[in-house]
């Protein structure tokens, strides 16, 4: 059985992993010791889902003799056949979850992410609605313990967003945003509608995991560097030294601008952030091109003109296109409780990917190693 073979395998290296973690030449080497436990830990949560199967099997064995032995015992053989059946069910969920374990990880699912957050149709309500989507990852990332950070920001004249980039800092923040990439459509009776008509607008999201300088090394010869004042909504000035910096990157013609801060060094550090995981994904996007493991949206690149969700404050509802999930919670959404629909679109794709034939999914990394 190819599935257990490769359960047994992983627990095998979890186990070498553990004697080498109690080796007193490995904790004489942080880098080793470091190593070596991060490699560890990866594999201790398929370890245990296998440990806790293997417990479930065990005891159908017994509790399938017990079936057997309780022939002539009608009332004990209808406990043990139903105890039979709950422990089935179990163990075909722990498999289930197994699979899910063992499916190829993206290797940014790790990663701190790039949000950006853009009004696209519908002029000043866009900007409005840009500034509300902001504010929901906001606060979910509040809940999750994540930090955020601005880095750069656009404002409109009634006080909206007419772009945001942030940087997300945290546990697994991509792992769970990576699907908030695409069009986001709201539908509401602007505040400067007279006649109460419901408007449509949209603004675009994108999640960028973040690149490491060792994953993206940009050549200082391929990058113009502008610097001018920062300005606010309107034109006005805002400070009348030159602290903002706009980069050009000269190959591929991206363009990214910081003004938030008043140290032009400090702008020009966010503005590199954000080139090089827009240099990312570029990338990223090129290779899905070549290869065509799976569809783009699924790792968060997605068609920037692909509605993926619909929020609709009159009925109170939103939307998700991609799986067709409706809530009718809008105000909790918006609130940042986004636990269901992300857990929902999670489970969507690992679904997608174990339909997959094992040659058609993303490359893994082969499990790690016992450090020797």
């Amino acid at each position: 059985m190819q599935f257990l073979d490769k359960l047994e395998a992983v627990e095998r290296n979890y186990e070498a992993l553990e004697a080498d973690l109690a080796r007193p030449e490995v904790h004489a080497d942080p880098a080793r010791f470091q190593k070596t436990a991060k490699a560890h830990a990866q594999l201790a949560e398929v370890v245990e889902k296998f440990r806790s199967w293997k417990g479930i099997r065990k005891s159908l064995q017994a509790t399938q003799a017990l079936v057997e032995e309780s022939a002539s015992d009608a009332a004990m053989k209808a406990l043990a056949e139903e105890e039979l059946k709950t422990l089935e069910e179990r163990r075909e969920q722990v498999e289930g979850e197994l699979k899910v374990l063992l499916l190829p990880k993206d290797p940014n699912d790790e990663k701190n992410v790039v949000l950006e957050i853009r009004a696209g149709s519908g002029g000043d309500e866009a900007s409005l609605f840009a500034q509300e989507v902001f504010r929901m990852y906001s606060r979910y990332a509040e809940s999750q313990g994540w930090r955020v950070e601005v880095l750069s920001t656009s404002l409109s004249g009634v006080g909206g967003l007419k772009e945001v980039i942030a940087l997300i800092e945290g546990k697994k923040v991509y792992s769970r945003l990576r699907f908030e990439s695409g069009v986001h459509r709201v539908q509401r009776v602007p505040a400067t509608e007279q006649q109460g008509r419901i408007h449509t607008s949209a603004v675009t999201v994108a999640v960028l995991p973040e690149a490491d300088e060792v994953e993206i090394e940009i050549d200082p010869k391929e990058i113009r560097i502008d610097t001018f004042c920062s300005s606010g909504p309107g034109g006005q000035s805002v400070n009348t030294t030159y602290s903002a910096v706009r980069i050009t990157h000269l190959p591929t013609g991206m363009v990214v601008s910081c003004q938030d801060e008043k140290s032009q060094i400090k702008n020009r550090a966010k503005a590199m952030r954000v080139l090089r995981s827009r240099l990312l994904e570029k990338k990223r996007e090129e290779q899905q091109k070549q290869i065509g493991e799976e569809r783009r949206s699924q790792i968060g690149t997605g068609d920037r003109s692909e509605k993926v969700r619909t929020y609709n404050f009159p009925q109170n509802r939103v939307t998700d296109h991609r799986i067709g999930l409706t809530l009718h919670q809008l105000d909790r959404v918006m609130d940042g409780k986004l636990d269901e629909i992300i857990r929902a679109l999670i489970g969507y794709y690992q679904t997608e990917s174990l339909k997959q034939p094992p040659r058609d999914r993303p490359r893994e990394e082969p499990p790690a190693l016992a450090a020797s």
